[in-house]
């Protein structure tokens, strides 16, 4: 099912894939120059699934408007958390919110986590830093995530290789940033990660 989220930025479009009797839902953006059909996204929303997880692909305003250079961080952090609350008045209301997104998408996630009041956050092929450019570091985003935080990068990945941290898994497969490759690795990582979060004691609705 998919359908249109008004936000300050225009309207978003969301592919909402249900879950059997939900425990929780995952809400996950794309990527910079991409949409929401990526193998990634399609491998994580599988495992979400068979978890019993509820997922909600969000396409940001830029990309529903047909464009492929993103806005700055304030204007994408901005409609995502529009998108957030409104899923949580509706359509995933009283379920705890993982949120995550593949490389962009996972940036806003992160940025967002704290006040969209996320449970856990999955980053898929996280862009630590511009390619051959390490000095221009994106660690303080993934580090100001004080929730249970799995990264999947793929092992070739010219962004980096976030490392560990407190309540950060990396978990690394085979592949580059696209992640094509090391698809089924990705999925088999993320079911194995989502029941450690389901069980995290006051998981906050």
């Amino acid at each position: 099912m998919s359908f249109g989220v008004e936000t300050p930025q225009g309207p978003a479009r969301v592919h909402l894939h249900p879950a059997g009797r939900p425990q929780a839902a995952l809400l996950m953006g794309h990527g910079a120059g991409g949409g929401v059909d990526t193998p990634d996204l399609a491998a994580a929303t599988d495992a979400a699934i068979a978890s019993g997880i509820s997922v909600a692909l969000v396409e940001q305003p830029y990309r529903v408007a047909g464009k492929r250079s993103q806005p700055v961080a304030t204007k994408l952090d901005e409609a995502w958390i529009a998108v957030v609350d409104r899923l949580r008045g509706a359509e995933l209301g009283g379920l705890p919110l993982i949120a995550g997104g593949r490389s962009a998408g996972a940036r806003v996630a992160c940025r967002t986590a704290a006040e969209t009041g996320a449970a856990a956050v999955l980053c898929l092929a996280f862009p630590l830093h511009p390619p051959g450019k390490p000095e221009k570091s994106r660690l303080a985003e993934l580090d100001a995530v004080e929730v249970p935080t799995l990264v999947v990068q793929g092992d070739r990945d010219p962004f980096g290789m976030p490392p560990q941290g407190p309540g950060r898994t990396i978990a690394t497969v085979s592949g580059n940033h696209s992640l094509k490759q090391g698809a089924a690795e990705l999925g088999e990582a993320v079911r194995e990660w989502l029941p450690r979060v389901l069980r995290a004691p006051r998981l906050p609705a």
